[in-house]
Formats: C-alpha cells, sequence, structure tokens
C-alpha cells in the first residue's frame, strides 16, 4: 500500500503542473461470489480521453500492485496469469469514466484496484477502491456525531463515527465547499466491539473567535456518505469527562492489553536470559573445577 502511495503523491507532478488524479469510487466494496463494480473518473478534455489508455492494478496487502488489465479504445488487454472471462470493463467519452467489474468475486480477489493513465512521462494513479470479500454484509455507522470542547482561546471539535463496517471509511473537515487540512487530527480505526464493528474519530481545532463560523465533518462509507455541521454539536460539560476520552475509551483499552502483552514478554525475555547466564556460569564453573581435578 505505502508503494503507490509513493507512486500517487510522486506522480501528481509533472513538469512543475499538478495532474488530474483519477477518482474512484465506492472507497471499498463488501462483496462474496457476486460481482463487483468499481468507477474511474479522470476530469480531462473528452478529446484527450478517447486516446488514453487505462490501466488497472491489483494489490494484495503487503505485496507489490500487478497490472490486471488495460483498455485502448474499446480493446482490453487482460494480462497472462488472470482469467479473462471474470472481468469486464467499460468506458464512457462523455461521462469520461471507466468501470471495470469483476465477476462471481472469489476470495482471491481481495485486494485494493487502481486505475493509471500515463500523462506525458509520468503514471498517474487513482485514489483506489478496496474490494473486501465477505459473507458479512457492509453496514453504515450506527452513531455519527460532533463533540465541542471550548478550552481557553480554542474551541476543539472531535467528529465521532461509530460501528460501522467494513472499516475502510474517509474523514474530511470542510469549510465554505473546501477541505480544511490545517490543524486537523484524524485517529485510526478501532474495533469498538467483539463484533466486525469500527469506530473512528477526527478532531479539528479552531480559534474562539471561529465559534459562529460553519465547519463541517463529512465522512465517506461503503454504505452512505453524510456531512455533519459543527453548530449541531453536542457541548461538553468542563466538569465531565474530556470529549477526547468518549471516544478514546476503548481504543485506550485494547492499547493497554496490548501493552501489557508486550511487558509480559520483555519479562519473559529477561527471565530467559537471566536462566540462561545462571545455567552458563554453573557450566564454566563444572568445567573449571573438572580442570583442577
Amino acid at each position: 500500500m505505502l508503494l503507490l502511495v509513493v507512486l500517487v503523491a510522486t506522480a501528481s507532478w509533472s513538469y512543475g503542473f499538478a495532474q488530474e488524479i483519477p477518482m474512484q469510487s465506492p472507497i471499498s466494496i463488501t462483496k462474496f461470489q457476486k460481482s463487483a463494480r468499481m468507477t474511474c473518473e479522470i476530469q480531462i478534455l473528452e478529446t484527450i480521453f478517447d486516446g488514453i489508455v487505462i490501466h488497472w492494478y491489483k494489490q494484495k496487502e503487503g505485496e507489490a500492485p500487478e497490472r490486471l488489465l488495460f483498455i485502448v479504445g474499446d480493446e482490453v488487454t487482460t494480462e497472462v496469469g488472470f482469467q479473462e472471462n471474470r472481468y469486464m470493463v467499460e468506458r464512457s467519452s462523455v461521462q469520461k469514466r471507466c468501470v471495470l467489474t469483476i465477476r462471481d468475486v472469489i476470495p482471491d480477489d481481495a485486494a485494493t484496484y487502481y486505475c493509471a493513465y500515463w500523462d506525458h512521462y509520468s503514471k498517474v494513479f487513482g485514489s483506489g477502491t478496496k474490494l473486501i470479500v465477505s459473507d458479512k454484509g457492509s453496514s453504515p455507522p450506527a452513531n455519527s456525531e460532533i463533540l465541542q470542547k471550548k478550552h481557553e482561546d480554542q474551541i476543539v471539535y472531535v467528529c465521532l463515527i461509530e460501528k460501522f463496517y467494513p472499516e475502510v471509511i474517509r474523514v474530511t473537515w470542510i469549510k465554505d465547499g473546501e477541505e480544511v487540512t490545517e490543524n486537523v487530527v484524524k485517529g485510526d480505526t478501532w474495533q469498538s466491539t467483539e463484533e466486525d464493528e469500527y469506530s473512528i474519530a477526527s478532531w479539528l481545532t479552531v480559534p474562539a473567535e471561529s465559534e459562529d463560523k460553519k465547519y463541517y465533518c463529512k465522512y465517506e462509507h461503503e454504505e452512505e456518505n453524510i456531512l455533519l455541521e459543527t453548530q449541531d454539536a453536542v457541548k461538553t460539560d468542563p466538569q465531565e469527562e474530556d470529549c477526547g476520552t468518549v471516544f478514546n475509551r476503548d481504543q485506550l483499552m485494547h492499547r493497554t492489553a496490548y501493552l501489557v502483552y508486550i511487558i509480559l514478554l520483555l519479562k519473559s525475555s529477561m527471565y530467559n536470559i537471566i536462566i540462561l547466564f545462571f545455567i552458563y556460569r554453573m557450566w564454566a564453573l563444572t568445567k573449571h573445577q573438572g580442570k583442577k581435578a
């Protein structure tokens, strides 16, 4: 996955000009023994779109990406090692869109799929669609809200999204129709229950005088896209739990258990070293006494 992230970042600039990164949707698909359909949109001139070669790559977790197929005009070429009859590709010049359909999804199809095209001498990769092979259906978040905590001259907004599946989700903060990137911290997803349900939180810190301005927390999930407004935020009482504690409890318990396990493992290793040391000393002492005799 890291390799594709680097490729996307480096390929987004060529000759000093920003390139159009293909937008893929949805961000994830949960399927099993059914067809999976993923879309790639490249917002460039239609005349150019008709002539470009569009590639599709498959990247399994922890492995290098490999090209699945490519399409020139209406002609599709599938790489050796992939079953040609399981893949269907359509392209629309009007919508500037290329659609990949995988028929009869099997466990081996689980991977992240990227579309790509050449711009001058650089290959530009899309944002990616993760295909999850599971007979468990996807489910939207059971709860989503914004918590507000005022501290001195700042306001901290916490966008809390709970109990969704699969874990793939995109969370962004928006102001005046544009994404906010400064003073934003995005947490990792964590498993909030024993079941396959996940939660996530994202922080936004703004000056206290911006309290009346509208900020939005947008999340995109396989099941739904929602826009939450900060003016509807739940204000937390200073006497109550800190809003960071509210959503970190489950995550903290998980990490604490992990740290305890590491500490016990280290202790066990230390005990083994100590025991081996004493065994070695006894062996050396016995050997030394034997030489004297």
